[in-house]
């Protein structure tokens, strides 16, 4: 590290590798689940098709947006393995939030379908063969079972395999509202129920696509990281001992897990510069889990005079 002022100190406690620990298990859990809910998902769309059902077909959308999420988790594994280079100095993690924007987009304008669908069979009901639609509901369910056993039983402390269980776990649910809603259309045959229940399914499927779809604009423009106030933050830098300004705070998302912060400091009157890039990083990495910080040292005064 330089000892003058005005040069870029990093937190050295780190190798500079800015990807993810990969398990294998939890990849080949993922990969299985994967399968199974693409797999379904056309089984699903084809039987909605051909038994006249909008909620299978919608619930088949849901299938879809759940598999785009579990190949996502596929695609972070394997980016996680693709060494950087002299042009990529942060890998290829951006790839991953590109796909998840385009998936999320498709999602939408399926979304859109599916509600101008279903408003047109609510004023027009149409004719549903509810056995068919059971048997495809059931066989979603039991597929649906086994994902979420091979997700629940592997690694609990890895966030992608988390996430894939909870997509997993709402296509669990919509498998039950499909039996149910095609049991209901047997007893009674009340064929709005089929509609209805495409406009709750749509409801997920919006909510899903629409996350998707926020959260990577927002890493895409290199916003601050949801639950990282700047301001609070430098106020809170300040505070350290040795410390007497601080400015240019930075930060924004590397990838899920992966926060990257820069920082302006200077140090108080007779305290080494040197001293002050340590103290800091570990401080944003223990209080706001920030895991890569740069940490610039300016002349006393300059940050100051910056402000005015």
């Amino acid at each position: 590290m330089s000892s003058e002022p005005g040069h870029a100190h990093s937190d050295g406690d780190h190798d500079h590798q800015h990807s993810a620990e990969v398990t294998q298990s939890n990849e080949r859990r993922i990969r299985l689940v994967f399968v199974l809910t693409a797999g379904y998902a056309l089984v699903q769309a084809i039987g909605g098709w051909v038994a006249g059902s909008l909620a299978l077909i919608a619930d088949a959308g849901h299938m879809v947006s759940d598999a785009a999420a579990l190949l996502l988790a596929l695609v972070a594994y394997r980016v996680a393995r693709w060494p950087i280079d002299a042009q990529r100095t942060y890998g290829f993690h951006r790839v991953r939030v590109l796909a998840a924007l385009a998936n999320g987009a498709t999602l939408l304008l399926l979304v859109a379908w599916i509600a101008w669908e279903a408003v047109k069979r609510i004023n027009q009901p149409a004719e549903i063969l509810a056995g068919p639609m059971l048997v495809v509901a059931i066989v979603g369910l039991v597929v649906n079972l086994v994902g979420a056993y091979a997700l629940w039983s592997g690694d609990s402390g890895d966030s992608n395999l988390r996430g894939a269980l909870l997509h997993v776990v709402g296509d669990l649910l919509g498998s039950v509202g499909a039996i149910t809603a095609a049991v209901g259309i047997m007893l009674t045959g009340w064929t709005v129920l089929d509609p209805l229940l495409s406009v709750l399914v749509a409801g997920l499927v919006i909510r899903s696509a629409w996350g998707l779809v926020s959260d990577s604009i927002r890493v895409l423009l290199q916003a601050t990281p949801r639950g990282i106030d700047a301001d609070e933050i430098q106020a809170r830098l300040r505070d350290l001992p040795g410390v007497d300004e601080v400015g240019h705070f930075h930060a924004w998302t590397l990838t899920d897990e992966s926060i990257v912060a820069t920082v302006h400091v200077t140090a108080d009157e007779g305290v080494d510069p040197l001293t002050l890039p340590p103290v800091v990083a570990s401080w944003l990495r223990e209080k706001r889990r920030i895991d890569h910080v740069t940490v610039q040292v300016d002349r006393r005064g300059s940050l100051l005079a910056q402000h005015m």
